[in-house]
């Protein structure tokens, strides 16, 4: 190599070094720096390298070593999973492909195999038949008139045929509004109307849920009813009957778009609860679909015979794209169970041979509670996805059931910071790279613990977290990258409330998780817990001040605190609920006959916290800092506390017997 070679090489080194801020960049370049310098003068390879290193030991210490020995196998894996993903990310959005194409590709490769598995039923439908029952959705929607860039809202329990409807829906422009089946009044009226849909789609088992807002929908949405109605009186609800439309409705390929969509244009919206207020619609285009869903194939090793069983809700990422996007994509099975059941669990799995299982905390923790019955070891389940594992029950888990891997992850539907735990770190939820960290440009930062407020240094910028220190997970901002793009909601405000500026360096911007992980000194994350407002229960996230308007209205405006308290052994926080009563005539059961039919299950309070008045500022603002310390431990308080027994459907007393056999996890929440 010519000496302008060497010189340019060394300066391209130091300016990658530069770029990327290494561990110990000042003792790294100068080891690097001393090698090449030495090349320079033309001493060989092996003496340069001796003599690097010895630079690098006289002006730092061996924990780098340590450190790159332990991770770099870790750190090398997860760099290939990245640059696989990356590259495949790039090379459609060249060719101008989306979900659709991939799709198509993925029929033209099993047009014979098995894609869905309606579990309730026992029907199955091969990758043909899926395409061609979501063309016959694709043509009915061209004949209603919609267009690219229409919504259509689509409210119905889990099944194929909702996979079916966003996907032929999409195939004509159409975006679809997934709305969560457990959402009842005023959340589902928001919800319905914050994605402006034209037209309504929803399952005769969710009509008693529409005939609470039927007459506060607008008069101009189309509505269709899907499903048995005979089973279900008044089903229709005004609504058209679908299933005979798609049934006589042509099942060939319907004409191109006249605007095609792309990898970053809308596909559908997922509702997430964020941080504050009601529901927001979170906009998933196409590249981020694949992101997840190729994330989860590449990163825990799935393989084309692979079946999951998926019973988490369709309305839901981790059900419709980490689940069902094994099918779309990679041409995987996936048994779709309509709603999740501890006691057939393992029984499904092995009717269906089942090689991959997705989970949330909650039903692995609902598992271990079962009897032991032989077919816990029966199965072929060799791989477990999903995240909200604690590590206690992590290790009880793999063990008695005998599931060789647990596919740990990190990632909200709409952020740009998505981690996974790649070699099964008990109770990591994923981690970054120690020696290239700037590699995937994700941080932990400091925050103020009392308002949540980003910490920054004398330059104006965030103050990432050492090793042990928890902090808020954020995640560098670049709309040109599609790992890195953040796409947000459909309420512009809601969006901007999730970026920062001024976060890694001057001028740029980053998405805040809202949530608060820990980093040990190898690189793992663990989840500590959510900022602002919103806990999480049931594997859902509950936001308390959406939970704070609908108890207040339901009590005619009375002051409401909503927070999450701990209990031991369960993942999650529980709802706790701090109600004015300043006349004592609190009626409890009163309360919950209305609660049952305001909120869903994981959203009720478990605990209720009667008190003559609830703290609030100057400003009206509800105080929930005391509430939140003294819990449900009536040794702390006057007021009278309450407990949700779900065995008996009623509120009980707390006293001191109760709260020791909460304590002790003697008590069933």
């Amino acid at each position: 190599m010519s000496s302008t070679g060497r010189i340019i090489g060394l300066w391209g080194l130091f300016s990658w070094l530069q770029r990327y801020r290494m561990h110990n960049a000042a003792s790294l370049s100068a080891c690097l720096g001393s090698m090449g310098l030495l090349r320079l003068f033309g001493v060989s390879w092996p003496w340069s390298v001796v003599a690097g290193v010895g630079v690098y030991l006289g002006t730092s210490s061996w924990k780098y070593f340590y450190v790159a020995a332990l991770t770099a196998k870790r750190d090398v894996t997860g760099l290939c999973v990245l640059l696989r993903v990356k590259m495949a990310l790039w090379r459609y959005m060249r060719d101008g492909s989306n979900i659709l194409t991939m799709f198509a590709q993925t029929v033209k490769r099993n047009p014979n195999k098995i894609a869905l598995i309606y579990e309730a039923t026992g029907e199955s439908w091969t990758f043909t038949q899926l395409d061609q029952l979501s063309n016959s959705v694709a043509n009915w929607a061209r004949s209603q008139g919609w267009v690219t860039g229409d919504v259509v809202a689509l409210f119905m329990e889990s099944r194929p045929l909702q996979v079916a409807l966003w996907l032929g829906l999409a195939k004509v422009g159409v975006e679809a509004a997934l709305i969560n089946f457990n959402l009842r009044k005023d959340s589902l009226l928001h919800c319905i109307g914050v994605s402006r849909s034209r037209a309504l789609v929803f399952g005769a088992e969710l009509a008693d849920a529409m005939s609470e807002i039927s007459a506060s929908l607008s008069q101009a949405m189309v509505r269709f009813c899907t499903g048995d109605h005979s089973t279900h009186h008044g089903a229709y609800l005004g609504a058209t009957p679908l299933d005979p439309i798609l049934a006589s409705t042509p099942r060939h390929s319907p004409l191109p778009c006249v605007q095609h969509k792309g990898m970053n244009d809308c596909l559908f919206y997922i509702y997430t609860s964020g941080t504050t207020g009601l529901p927001k619609a979170a906009i998933v285009v196409h590249s981020r679909y694949y992101r997840i869903a190729a994330f989860g194939y590449y990163a825990f090793r799935m393989r084309p015979d692979d079946i999951i069983y998926d019973c988490l809700p369709l309305y839901h990422s981790a059900g419709n794209i980490m689940g069902v996007g094994q099918s779309l994509i990679n041409g995987l099975t996936v048994v779709v169970k309509k709603k999740f059941s501890a006691s057939r669990f393992w029984d499904d799995c092995i009717k269906y041979n089942c090689t991959v299982i997705q989970y949330i905390g909650e039903i692995c923790r609902y598992l271990l509670s079962q009897p032991v019955r032989p077919s816990e070891k029966a199965h072929k389940v060799r791989l477990a996805v999903g995240n909200g594992l604690r590590p206690s029950v992590w290790e009880a888990f793999t063990q008695r059931f005998g599931v060789a891997q647990i596919g740990e992850f990190y990632g909200a539907t709409e952020c740009n910071c998505s981690i996974a735990n790649l070699d099964g770190k008990v109770g990591a939820c994923g981690f970054n790279s120690r020696i290239l960290p700037s590699v995937y440009p994700i941080r932990l930062v400091k925050v103020n613990e009392s308002n949540m407020e980003l910490v920054r240094d004398s330059r104006g910028l965030c103050v990432p977290c050492q090793p042990g220190e928890p902090g808020l997970l954020v995640g560098r901002i670049n709309q040109q990258d599609p790992l890195r793009r953040f796409d947000g909601y459909v309420n512009h405000e809601a969006t901007s409330k999730k970026i920062a500026q001024n976060v890694f360096k001057k001028n740029d911007s980053a998405y805040l998780s809202g949530d608060v992980l820990v980093m040990d000194e190898l690189g793992y994350m663990y989840f500590r817990d959510r900022s602002g407002d919103t806990f999480r229960w049931r594997g859902e996230n509950v936001s308390t001040t959406e939970v704070e308007g609908i108890l207040s209205n339901l009590l005619d405006q009375t002051d409401v605190a909503v927070y999450g308290v701990t209990v031991p052994g369960v993942e999650g926080k529980a709802g706790m609920a701090a109600i004015a009563d300043s006349d004592g005539t609190f009626d409890c059961d009163a309360f919950l006959q209305k609660v049952q039919t305001a909120l869903p299950p994981y959203a009720r309070p478990v605990f209720l916290r009667l008190s003559p008045s609830v703290d609030t500022t100057g400003t009206f603002k509800i105080q929930k800092t005391r509430l939140q310390r003294e819990g449900y431990d009536p040794r702390f308080t006057s007021d009278r506390l309450y407990f949700l027994n779900v065995k008996i459907g009623r509120y009980v007393a707390m006293d001191d017997e109760l709260f020791v056999s909460i304590m002790e996890a003697r008590v069933h929440l």
